[in-house]
């Protein structure tokens, strides 16, 4: 009996490990994730190309436009059952006119159609200042800013999804709005949850004005979404995916998949992240890859987005998650062109491309586009004034550029006059200027155009400043916050003022031999600065500006700038040579 036990104990046994060599893997579910960012109110196309590396060279594809942006989401929906869509910052602000002149309520309402199901907050969600940013997210007409809102929507309803912001925290340690979300899949019984957690870069306070986020404490991105993943865990998230507003660059073509050569403030914060996190979904610096960042750190192997800017890419993610484990086995991405109509550029015609798919307009988001820009068109079509060539914002090799130039110029026009100030100086910051300024075929500029170079809607101050002070603030440029050697941010100035800089020369030794109409300015010597509300704030790192005296309040940057095109037309391409760079 002992021994017949023994040999059915073994058959037992023996068949047991045939089962378990022979079994076949757990069943797998498949979730997409559909990735993007940096739309920034894109809602008509932005005459834009997506460059493609081919066998016979690059071919530039036509990218963008809300219409189509549904669209090419609705296909990948339909080839996904389960997905979510999901927005890396930037949504809004630094808008074209169709979205900016309605406080980038149709974008919101765009995006509501497309079904966002997240959207993590960018830097400019709160140039306007976060009451505005609460404004979008809840609705209503709450006036928080000089345009008017609910023009055209009567009341604004809001954002149908979570605007999510981990790490902007009140003073009472809460965040302003969200922090996390959860999205649920179901699929032959299994249930599959995806957290998300939604971050805003930490130097965001440096990149608005101050009053914009007054009261307001942006938390280390690393070190908050961190602390989250217990807590997205015990509500069941299985999955982990980081939205985060901060990003990099690689060496990799704009869609091919690699690692090779990334750099940007968005590293550190990778090599600090928990490695349960799956994914990553960044944005910020207007770039595209698809990084396997276990290539970079095999003890954080994430899978790291971005999909370029304004509409023009979509990252399709795919997840493979085994049921049973409830843990992604499989990751991967591409990149997927918006490719909707061709258009006619300042490098000439660029035609749609058969070789990549076309997207046929979203009729609901293209009845909307429509309904806004009929409203926009009487005003964008005003002529403004005629010009005897482009203005571009391209920098020179000093790092100002003809544009900005030609704007600081505007603003000393518009505040030269004692009694609007006095003003000797101004400046210009190169992140204030949003689009080239060309006249058409027959030299005209209109107001639309304007309007798409300067669209924040802040307001000329004059200040007084030392010589010593001036000098403090040009070598921010250079070392102030995230202004560097390597980063620089040099503003374009007014006429009739210049100076040197060396970068070769330490920190606080840079600039040198400031003058205005020729002469030396001494250190001592106080002058009259017109610079915009933005910068006046500390903007862009520039702290010394908050150091001025004896305000005088101007009008609104682009009423200014119209009115000096409107009075000197036809204006000519200001010379960019007022700074003067030393090698290196």
């Amino acid at each position: 009996m002992r021994r017949q036990r023994a040999h059915a104990a073994a058959l037992a046994l023996a068949a047991a490990l045939l089962a378990g060599c022979s079994s076949t893997p757990a069943p797998v579910m498949d979730i997409a994730l559909i990735g993007f960012n940096d739309f920034h109110g894109n809602l008509e196309p932005p005459r834009l190309a997506v460059p493609v590396p081919t066998e016979g060279g690059t071919v530039q594809v036509p990218a963008g436009g809300a219409a189509y942006f549904a669209s090419a989401i609705a296909s990948l929906k339909a080839q996904h059952p389960h997905h979510a869509l999901v927005s890396a910052g930037d949504m809004v602000s630094a808008s074209p006119l169709v979205s900016a002149l309605f406080l980038d309520e149709p974008t919101v309402e765009a995006f509501n159609t497309m079904g966002v199901d997240f959207h993590a907050a960018g830097n400019h969600e709160f140039d306007k200042g976060w009451r505005e940013l609460l404004r979008l997210q809840h609705g209503g007409c709450e006036k928080n800013t000089v345009r008017e809102p609910c023009q055209l929507s009567q009341p604004f309803a809001g954002a149908n999804f979570p605007i999510l912001t981990a790490n902007t925290l009140r003073a009472d340690g809460g965040t302003l709005l969200p922090a996390i979300g959860l999205k649920r899949f179901t699929d032959n019984g299994h249930t599959i949850t995806v957290g998300f957690i939604g971050l805003t870069l930490r130097a965001t306070p440096t990149m608005v004005a101050p009053t914009g986020v007054a009261g307001l404490h942006f938390a280390d991105e690393a070190e908050t979404a961190n602390a989250l993943i217990p807590a997205l865990r015990a509500q069941g998230a299985d999955v982990i995916v980081v939205v985060l507003h901060e990003g990099g660059r690689t060496d990799a073509p704009v869609t091919a998949p690699g690692c090779q050569g990334l750099s940007g403030d968005i590293v550190p914060i990778l090599e600090r992240l928990d490695p349960a996190v799956d994914v990553v979904v960044s944005g910020h610096t207007h770039q595209a890859y698809v990084c396997d960042y276990g290539q970079v750190n095999p003890q954080r192997p994430f899978l790291l987005t971005s999909a370029g800017l304004y509409g023009t890419l979509l990252t399709e993610i795919r997840l493979a998650v085994a049921t049973d484990t409830r843990r992604v086995q499989r990751k991967s991405a591409r990149q997927v062109i918006v490719q909707g109509e061709p258009f006619t550029g300042a490098q000439g015609r660029v035609e749609l491309q058969p070789n990549w798919p076309v997207f046929a307009p979203d009729a609901r988001v293209a009845q909307l586009v429509a309904r806004y820009r009929e409203a926009a068109v009487p005003l964008a079509q005003r002529p403004v004034g005629q010009a005897s060539g482009a203005f571009l914002r391209q920098r020179q090799p000093s790092g100002e550029s003809v544009l900005g130039n030609l704007i600081a110029d505007a603003q000393l026009a518009a505040t030269r006059a004692p009694e609007r100030g006095g003003a000797q100086i101004s400046f210009m910051h190169p992140g204030g200027i949003r689009a080239d300024l060309v006249p058409d075929a027959q030299g005209l500029v209109r107001y639309g155009q304007l309007f798409a170079v300067q669209p924040f809607g802040n307001s000329l101050v004059v200040r007084s400043f030392s010589g010593a002070q001036l000098q403090a603030l040009l070598e921010q440029q250079f070392h102030s916050g995230s202004n560097s050697v390597q980063n620089p941010r040099v503003l374009s100035v007014s006429d009739g003022f210049g100076y040197r800089y060396d970068l070769s020369q330490p920190p606080g030794q840079r600039v040198s031999a400031l003058t205005l109409q020729g002469r030396p300015i001494a250190p001592q010597e106080r002058l009259r600065v017109a610079i915009s509300s933005y910068l006046a704030a500390g903007g862009d790192n520039f702290t010394v500006f908050q150091q001025g005296q004896d305000d005088v309040g101007g009008g609104q940057d682009l009423d200014v700038f119209e009115d000096y095109l409107r009075t000197y037309s036809p204006v000519a391409p200001p010379r960019a040579d007022r700074i003067t760079r030393i090698a290196p």
